[in-house]
């Protein structure tokens, strides 16, 4: 994490207070449950939660404590005795240090996802409100990045949305499985606590019960967390490029927005940079690069070892942060773009008619002409148009085999913008479900 690519209510969910204070709440809803159950007193319960819960965990005391223990749990159990005092010898019982550590990290990415929702709800209402606002505006579709056929910039915007929108179905599913709590026991067999405190503490904490924990959370659970979180920053550099892609000087049918005193350039004065676009590009390769180690943590010695420890410690902040920064850096970018659509239609008929190629292919074959005879006679035409600017629709008219199979009102018919748009009503419909 780097305070540039942050922003505060992620970063405080990884705070070294949140997690002491998110421990605090693991042992005492424990010691609620071991109350009931009658293996400690109930007043040691109370005791705890009054006098833990007003405690202000001092993070630096902490430090200082586990640089003796080398334990941070035991560091933090030592300093939690400080505030509560002999009632303190209660807390923890039957417990291990990993029911604390992983279902802390079951609480915190569970929060980040809740952050990580919000921010897609955001960047989807951004897409929705541009792809209707742009639902008409005809622009070039392009394949391999050659002119090929006609769509308009809002089919380009629900294209995105649906995308995002089946990245936010992913994270619900990844946030459903990472949020499970386990309070088992070393080696994970409840042999020295109930299973109801670990069902107490998942209830209170908005978790589920791991059904077997070996002592940790599975970590396939977690690996399946940070894919997802990786895919989702693979559809912000998709669409990332697309704008990237479309801001160039030789294009340029959109672009960030360039605010007053923005400079795009030391050295040169007239630039106009994609910075945003090709920053979110690199925040997607970070956000990937942590889903491998995730996946490398899935295989642990036995019931447990630690060696995915230190990978959590940083692909847990860094990843949620990064991917909140870049889904609110995305859609601040999607709400201000600024598109250029008498540049598009510009584009759309710079090589004079050819993106209407496949048409009069078609009818063609149509008029009984074979098809490979039918591309031949078409792709002539067309790259006289390439190699010599030739206008497509005139070279048609005027080529002999091409008329002997289709009348001058055939051929032009042939040329009609409208036939590519026909369909942009159903699409919409069926991205944003609306009649």
């Amino acid at each position: 994490m780097i305070p540039r690519y942050s922003r505060p209510d992620m970063v405080a969910i990884w705070s070294p207070e949140t997690r002491f204070r998110i421990w605090f709440e693991i042992e005492a809803y424990a010691c609620d449950a071991l109350a009931e159950l009658g293996v400690i007193p109930k007043e040691a319960a109370r005791t705890i939660w009054e006098k833990g819960g007003a405690a202000k965990f001092n993070v630096e005391r902490i430090d200082e404590i586990e640089r003796e223990t080398k334990h941070d749990v035991i560091a933090f159990l030592t300093h939690l005795a400080e505030f509560v005092g002999p009632d303190a010898r209660f807390i923890h019982q039957g417990m291990t240090s990993s029911d604390v550590l992983d279902t802390c990290l079951s609480v915190q990415l569970a929060r980040a996802s809740d952050i990580l929702l919000a921010d897609l709800d955001a960047l989807l209402a951004a897409l929705k409100k541009r792809a209707m606002e742009h639902k008409d505006t005809v622009t070039i579709g392009r394949s391999h990045g050659i002119h090929a056929e006609p769509t308009t910039f809002g089919v380009k915007l629900a294209y995105a949305y649906a995308e995002f929108e089946r990245c936010r179905e992913r994270l619900v599913r990844a946030r459903e499985e990472i949020a499970t709590c386990a309070i088992s026991g070393a080696i994970g067999t409840f042999a020295n606590i109930d299973p109801y405190v670990e069902e107490y503490v998942a209830e209170k904490l908005g978790l589920k019960p791991e059904p077997v924990s070996t002592q940790v959370i599975p970590r396939d659970r977690h690996a399946m967390f940070f894919v997802t979180l990786g895919v989702i920053a693979s559809s912000i550099e998709r669409l990332a490029i697309e704008v990237r892609h479309l801001q160039r000087t030789e294009v340029l049918e959109a672009e960030e927005y360039f605010s007053p005193g923005q400079k795009g350039s030391s050295a040169m004065p007239h630039k106009r940079n994609p910075v945003l676009t090709e920053n979110l590009t690199g925040l997607a390769r970070m956000v990937r690069a942590f889903a491998m180690p995730a996946m490398e943590n899935v295989a642990l010695w036995h019931e447990r070892d630690i060696s995915h420890s230190s990978v959590e410690r940083m692909i847990g902040p860094d990843a949620t942060v990064t991917l909140d920064f870049a889904l609110a850096r995305l859609t601040s970018v999607i709400e201000k773009l600024v598109v250029y659509p008498d540049n598009m239609e510009k584009n759309l008929n710079k090589f004079r008619g050819l993106v209407h190629s496949q048409r009069v292919l078609l009818a063609l074959t149509q008029a009984g002409v074979s098809r490979e005879d039918a591309y031949r006679l078409v792709q002539r035409n067309a790259m006289k148009v390439w190699e010599h600017g030739a206008d497509f629709l005139e070279e048609l008219l005027g080529d002999k085999d091409v008329r002997a199979a289709l009348s001058e009102e055939d051929i032009r018919e042939k040329f009609d913008l409208g036939y590519h748009t026909k369909h942009v009503d159903t699409i919409f419909k069926r991205v944003f479900k609306e009649a």
